[in-house]
């Protein structure tokens, strides 16, 4: 099963730091990540500043694309007045059948903030127990995911995030 989830960070330089602990997570086979994104918005700053990395190439290469887009609208596009509301409307477009919803990109566009950073994560045949563990800490918090409410509470449950 492929998983996505965007987890947010309370400071600029929570999601990057994320990186290596994924690297060693996969390398002990506990999760096999497809793609991920981070976007780290220092305090001042007009916009953010993003890093894609396609981890499997193979099936990474249509999730960069994907998560691509979806950064860049919610993000980059003109925030002003109607602007959100149709950047929000072309990222609702480009994530049709990934579970993702209208009100999942706007909790995203409202809690990635000047000050954050958020790591955008698509994986798969993860050990989340296992893989917890090592996230254990981080001052994270799951702001959306494609998985259903019982796999979210555990997932939220296994990350310490609310």
């Amino acid at each position: 099963m492929t998983t996505f989830t965007v987890w947010k960070f309370d400071d600029p330089d929570g999601a990057g730091q994320t990186v290596d602990l994924l690297k060693h997570a996969e390398s002990d086979g506990l999760v096999k990540v497809v793609d991920h994104t981070v976007v780290s918005w220092p305090e001042g700053a007009s916009r953010p500043e993003t890093k894609t990395r396609h981890d499997d190439k193979r099936r990474g290469t249509a999730w960069g694309a994907f998560l691509g887009a979806l950064v860049g609208m919610l993000f980059f596009a003109p925030v002003v007045g109607g602007a959100i509301g149709a950047g929000i409307g072309r990222a609702m477009k480009g994530s049709e059948g990934t579970g993702i919803d209208k009100e999942d990109l706007e909790r995203i566009r409202a809690e990635v903030t000047p000050g954050t950073s958020a790591l955008f994560l698509v994986t798969e045949e993860g050990d989340l127990d296992r893989l917890g563990e090592r996230f254990h800490g981080m001052n994270s918090k799951l702001i959306t995911t494609n998985l259903t409410s019982a796999e979210r509470e555990t997932l939220v449950e296994t990350f310490g995030g609310a």
